[in-house]
Protein backbone atom coordinates (compact mmCIF):
# COMPACT_ATOMS: atom_id res chain seq x y z
CA UNK A 1 0.00 0.00 0.00
CA UNK A 2 2.00 2.97 -1.22
CA UNK A 3 -0.15 6.28 -1.59
CA UNK A 4 2.24 7.97 -4.60
CA UNK A 5 1.09 11.30 -3.70
CA UNK A 6 2.78 11.38 -0.35
CA UNK A 7 5.63 8.76 -1.35
CA UNK A 8 8.30 10.28 -3.25
CA UNK A 9 11.17 7.74 -4.64
CA UNK A 10 14.46 9.20 -4.71
CA UNK A 11 15.39 11.49 -8.13
CA UNK A 12 11.25 11.70 -8.34
CA UNK A 13 11.20 15.13 -7.19
CA UNK A 14 14.53 16.61 -8.87
CA UNK A 15 14.13 20.39 -10.55
CA UNK A 16 15.97 23.54 -10.69
CA UNK A 17 19.52 22.19 -9.64
CA UNK A 18 17.89 20.12 -6.92
CA UNK A 19 18.46 16.59 -6.61
CA UNK A 20 15.21 16.55 -4.15
CA UNK A 21 12.47 19.56 -3.90
CA UNK A 22 9.63 19.63 -2.27
CA UNK A 23 7.67 22.81 -1.54
CA UNK A 24 4.42 23.65 -0.29
CA UNK A 25 3.11 23.40 -3.85
CA UNK A 26 4.37 20.15 -4.80
CA UNK A 27 3.13 19.15 -1.73
CA UNK A 28 -0.12 20.61 -1.64
CA UNK A 29 0.02 22.26 1.81
CA UNK A 30 1.34 25.24 3.58
CA UNK A 31 4.32 25.83 4.71
CA UNK A 32 6.84 22.99 4.76
CA UNK A 33 9.54 22.61 2.35
CA UNK A 34 12.63 20.04 1.77
CA UNK A 35 15.57 20.43 -1.05
CA UNK A 36 18.90 18.35 -1.42
CA UNK A 37 21.56 19.96 -3.17
CA UNK A 38 24.37 18.21 -4.66
CA UNK A 39 27.59 20.37 -5.31
CA UNK A 40 31.07 18.78 -7.30
CA UNK A 41 33.82 20.82 -5.56
CA UNK A 42 34.55 24.13 -6.77
CA UNK A 43 31.25 24.39 -7.31
CA UNK A 44 28.17 26.87 -6.09
CA UNK A 45 24.50 27.66 -6.33
CA UNK A 46 22.66 30.73 -5.40
CA UNK A 47 19.22 30.57 -4.06
CA UNK A 48 16.51 33.63 -3.06
CA UNK A 49 14.46 32.44 0.29
CA UNK A 50 11.65 33.62 -1.10
CA UNK A 51 8.77 33.71 1.59
CA UNK A 52 10.72 31.00 4.15
CA UNK A 53 13.50 30.48 6.32
CA UNK A 54 15.90 28.03 5.89
CA UNK A 55 18.57 25.47 7.55
CA UNK A 56 21.65 24.44 5.68
CA UNK A 57 22.93 21.10 6.86
CA UNK A 58 25.61 19.37 5.58
CA UNK A 59 24.83 15.77 4.50
CA UNK A 60 28.27 14.85 3.67
CA UNK A 61 30.76 17.17 3.08
CA UNK A 62 31.68 21.16 4.01
CA UNK A 63 30.51 24.11 2.60
CA UNK A 64 30.35 28.23 2.94
CA UNK A 65 26.82 29.75 3.18
CA UNK A 66 27.25 33.29 2.33
CA UNK A 67 23.69 35.99 3.54
CA UNK A 68 23.01 39.15 4.52
CA UNK A 69 26.73 39.97 4.30
CA UNK A 70 28.23 36.96 6.51
CA UNK A 71 30.23 34.01 5.33
CA UNK A 72 29.22 30.80 7.63
CA UNK A 73 32.23 28.00 6.70
CA UNK A 74 30.59 24.52 7.44
CA UNK A 75 32.78 22.20 8.58
CA UNK A 76 30.22 19.13 8.21
CA UNK A 77 30.83 15.18 8.09
CA UNK A 78 31.71 12.54 5.95
CA UNK A 79 28.10 11.26 6.03
CA UNK A 80 24.98 11.35 8.28
CA UNK A 81 26.22 8.12 10.26
CA UNK A 82 29.75 9.59 11.00
CA UNK A 83 28.69 12.75 13.42
CA UNK A 84 27.03 15.77 14.22
CA UNK A 85 27.08 18.07 11.90
CA UNK A 86 27.63 22.48 12.04
CA UNK A 87 24.83 24.23 10.06
CA UNK A 88 23.56 27.91 8.69
CA UNK A 89 20.60 29.66 9.49
CA UNK A 90 19.11 31.72 6.36
CA UNK A 91 15.88 34.26 6.90
CA UNK A 92 13.41 34.70 4.35
CA UNK A 93 13.55 37.83 1.82
CA UNK A 94 17.60 37.09 1.51
CA UNK A 95 20.10 35.98 -1.58
CA UNK A 96 22.33 33.02 -0.89
CA UNK A 97 25.06 31.72 -1.80
CA UNK A 98 26.32 28.27 -1.17
CA UNK A 99 29.57 26.53 -2.26
CA UNK A 100 32.11 23.89 -1.49
CA UNK A 101 35.50 23.34 -1.86
CA UNK A 102 35.50 19.41 -1.92
CA UNK A 103 32.11 18.99 -2.72
CA UNK A 104 29.39 17.56 -0.58
CA UNK A 105 25.26 16.88 -0.24
CA UNK A 106 23.12 19.57 1.66
CA UNK A 107 19.63 19.48 3.13
CA UNK A 108 17.96 23.22 2.94
CA UNK A 109 14.80 22.57 5.06
CA UNK A 110 12.28 25.59 5.16
CA UNK A 111 9.43 26.98 5.90
CA UNK A 112 7.18 29.54 5.34
CA UNK A 113 7.13 32.37 7.90
CA UNK A 114 5.83 35.73 8.72
CA UNK A 115 9.02 36.92 10.59
CA UNK A 116 12.49 37.82 9.51
CA UNK A 117 15.20 36.84 11.86
CA UNK A 118 18.94 37.28 11.47
CA UNK A 119 21.51 34.51 9.84
CA UNK A 120 23.81 32.93 11.98
CA UNK A 121 25.76 29.61 12.34
CA UNK A 122 25.14 26.62 14.73
CA UNK A 123 28.19 24.88 15.95
CA UNK A 124 28.14 21.10 16.15
CA UNK A 125 29.00 21.63 19.97
CA UNK A 126 25.68 23.28 20.57
CA UNK A 127 23.68 20.12 18.86
CA UNK A 128 21.68 18.50 21.90
CA UNK A 129 21.72 14.59 21.08
CA UNK A 130 18.77 12.69 22.79
CA UNK A 131 18.68 8.99 22.94
CA UNK A 132 14.99 8.06 23.14
CA UNK A 133 13.26 4.74 23.44
CA UNK A 134 14.64 1.58 24.71
CA UNK A 135 15.30 -1.73 23.57
CA UNK A 136 13.95 -2.32 20.10
CA UNK A 137 12.34 1.10 19.94
CA UNK A 138 15.82 3.10 20.87
CA UNK A 139 17.00 5.80 18.59
CA UNK A 140 19.17 8.70 18.38
CA UNK A 141 17.79 12.33 18.03
CA UNK A 142 19.61 15.01 17.09
CA UNK A 143 18.31 18.09 17.83
CA UNK A 144 19.87 21.05 16.04
CA UNK A 145 16.75 22.96 14.64
CA UNK A 146 14.13 21.80 17.99
CA UNK A 147 11.83 24.10 18.47
CA UNK A 148 13.66 24.16 22.40
CA UNK A 149 16.41 24.36 21.12
CA UNK A 150 17.52 26.38 17.50
CA UNK A 151 15.56 29.91 17.42
CA UNK A 152 13.73 30.02 13.86
CA UNK A 153 10.33 31.66 12.79
CA UNK A 154 8.29 28.64 12.06
CA UNK A 155 11.20 25.58 10.98
CA UNK A 156 11.49 22.70 13.50
CA UNK A 157 14.01 20.16 12.15
CA UNK A 158 15.73 17.39 13.64
CA UNK A 159 17.64 14.20 12.60
CA UNK A 160 17.40 10.74 14.05
CA UNK A 161 19.07 7.21 13.58
CA UNK A 162 17.81 4.33 14.27
CA UNK A 163 20.15 1.01 14.79
CA UNK A 164 19.51 -1.90 12.16
CA UNK A 165 16.73 -3.91 13.22
CA UNK A 166 15.14 -1.29 15.55
CA UNK A 167 11.69 0.37 15.42
CA UNK A 168 11.74 4.82 15.68
CA UNK A 169 8.49 6.98 15.25
CA UNK A 170 7.03 4.36 17.89
CA UNK A 171 4.36 4.16 19.01
CA UNK A 172 2.40 6.00 16.37
CA UNK A 173 1.85 9.72 17.21
CA UNK A 174 -0.05 12.72 15.38
CA UNK A 175 0.38 16.26 15.12
CA UNK A 176 -2.73 17.36 13.04
CA UNK A 177 -4.66 19.12 15.06
CA UNK A 178 -4.71 22.56 16.33
CA UNK A 179 -5.15 22.22 20.90
CA UNK A 180 -4.25 21.62 24.16
CA UNK A 181 -1.49 19.20 24.07
CA UNK A 182 -1.15 19.07 20.38
CA UNK A 183 0.42 21.03 17.53
CA UNK A 184 -0.86 20.79 13.89
CA UNK A 185 2.09 20.56 12.00
CA UNK A 186 3.12 18.82 8.74
CA UNK A 187 5.87 17.09 8.65
CA UNK A 188 8.55 15.27 5.62
CA UNK A 189 10.61 12.38 6.35
CA UNK A 190 14.03 12.20 4.24
CA UNK A 191 15.50 8.88 4.63
CA UNK A 192 19.62 7.33 4.31
CA UNK A 193 19.82 4.10 4.42
CA UNK A 194 23.06 2.51 5.52
CA UNK A 195 25.18 0.17 2.90
CA UNK A 196 26.13 -2.97 4.40
CA UNK A 197 28.11 -5.89 2.86
CA UNK A 198 28.08 -4.16 -0.52
CA UNK A 199 24.53 -3.69 -1.01
CA UNK A 200 21.71 -0.42 -0.41
CA UNK A 201 19.92 -0.50 2.47
CA UNK A 202 16.15 -0.48 2.82
CA UNK A 203 13.92 0.62 5.88
CA UNK A 204 9.85 0.62 5.72
CA UNK A 205 8.13 3.90 6.44
CA UNK A 206 4.31 3.66 8.17
CA UNK A 207 1.48 6.40 7.93
CA UNK A 208 -2.63 5.60 8.85
CA UNK A 209 -5.53 7.78 9.31
CA UNK A 210 -5.90 9.41 12.48
CA UNK A 211 -9.54 9.87 12.12
CA UNK A 212 -12.65 9.38 9.86
CA UNK A 213 -12.29 11.87 7.47
CA UNK A 214 -8.57 11.51 7.25
CA UNK A 215 -7.22 9.38 4.44
CA UNK A 216 -3.15 9.65 4.51
CA UNK A 217 -2.39 5.36 4.44
CA UNK A 218 0.92 4.88 3.59
CA UNK A 219 2.95 1.17 3.83
CA UNK A 220 6.16 2.05 1.89
CA UNK A 221 9.56 0.47 1.27
CA UNK A 222 12.52 3.47 1.52
CA UNK A 223 15.53 3.97 0.41
CA UNK A 224 18.31 6.72 0.41
CA UNK A 225 16.78 9.92 -1.15
CA UNK A 226 13.41 9.20 -0.62
CA UNK A 227 11.04 11.40 0.73
CA UNK A 228 7.42 10.89 2.58
CA UNK A 229 4.80 13.66 2.91
CA UNK A 230 3.07 13.77 5.58
CA UNK A 231 0.11 16.27 6.06
CA UNK A 232 -1.71 14.42 8.73
CA UNK A 233 -2.29 10.70 10.63
CA UNK A 234 -0.62 8.50 12.98
CA UNK A 235 2.58 7.91 11.75
CA UNK A 236 5.22 5.24 12.57
CA UNK A 237 7.06 2.84 12.72
CA UNK A 238 10.05 3.58 11.06
CA UNK A 239 11.32 0.22 10.52
CA UNK A 240 15.23 -0.05 10.52
CA UNK A 241 15.28 -3.33 8.94
CA UNK A 242 18.17 -6.19 10.30
CA UNK A 243 21.52 -5.41 8.98
CA UNK A 244 20.80 -2.04 7.67
CA UNK A 245 21.06 1.24 9.84
CA UNK A 246 18.16 4.28 9.37
CA UNK A 247 18.95 7.95 9.07
CA UNK A 248 16.02 9.95 8.39
CA UNK A 249 15.76 14.02 8.52
CA UNK A 250 12.61 15.30 9.81
CA UNK A 251 11.35 18.80 8.78
CA UNK A 252 8.04 20.31 10.60
CA UNK A 253 5.76 24.01 10.41
CA UNK A 254 2.42 24.62 10.81
CA UNK A 255 -0.27 27.44 11.11
CA UNK A 256 0.27 27.89 15.10
CA UNK A 257 1.79 31.09 16.28
CA UNK A 258 3.59 29.12 19.05
CA UNK A 259 6.27 27.40 17.77
CA UNK A 260 6.35 24.15 19.12
CA UNK A 261 6.78 20.29 18.62
CA UNK A 262 3.81 18.94 20.75
CA UNK A 263 2.59 15.04 19.84
CA UNK A 264 -0.30 13.05 20.69
CA UNK A 265 0.08 8.81 20.89
CA UNK A 266 -2.20 6.46 19.12
CA UNK A 267 -4.37 5.37 22.26
CA UNK A 268 -4.06 1.67 21.05
CA UNK A 269 -0.52 1.62 21.62
CA UNK A 270 0.77 4.68 23.69
CA UNK A 271 0.81 1.86 26.44
CA UNK A 272 4.48 1.33 25.11
CA UNK A 273 6.01 3.78 26.17
CA UNK A 274 5.70 2.53 30.13
CA UNK A 275 7.70 -0.77 29.09
CA UNK A 276 10.49 1.46 28.50
CA UNK A 277 11.47 1.50 32.19
CA UNK A 278 12.20 -1.83 32.16
CA UNK A 279 13.98 -2.01 29.38
CA UNK A 280 18.13 -0.51 28.80
CA UNK A 281 18.72 1.49 25.78
CA UNK A 282 20.22 -0.44 22.82
CA UNK A 283 24.06 -0.19 23.31
CA UNK A 284 24.70 0.56 19.78
CA UNK A 285 23.63 4.09 21.09
CA UNK A 286 24.49 6.59 20.74
CA UNK A 287 26.21 6.34 17.24
CA UNK A 288 28.10 9.21 18.12
CA UNK A 289 27.88 12.55 20.45
CA UNK A 290 28.37 16.10 19.21
CA UNK A 291 31.72 16.12 20.51
CA UNK A 292 32.75 13.11 18.80
CA UNK A 293 31.78 14.27 15.62
CA UNK A 294 33.78 13.03 12.88
CA UNK A 295 34.13 15.66 10.26
CA UNK A 296 35.73 16.42 6.29
CA UNK A 297 37.20 19.97 6.15
CA UNK A 298 35.60 21.75 2.86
Amino acid sequence: MTDKRLYRPAGTTARDGYSTHVDPESAGWGYSSLRVLELAAGQDHRMSTQDSEWIVLPLSGGCAVECDGSTFELTGRRNVFSGVTDFAYVPRDAQVRISSESGGRFALTGARCENRLPARYGPASGVPVELRGAGQASRQVNNFGAAHVFEADRLIAVEVLTPAGNWSSFPPHKHDVEREGESQLEEIYYFEIADSHGTPGIGYQRVYPSGPDRTTDVLAEVRSGDVVLIPDGWHGPSMAVPGYDMYYLNVMAGPSPDRAWLICDDPAHAWVRGTWDEQEVDPRLPFYTAGESTAQAR
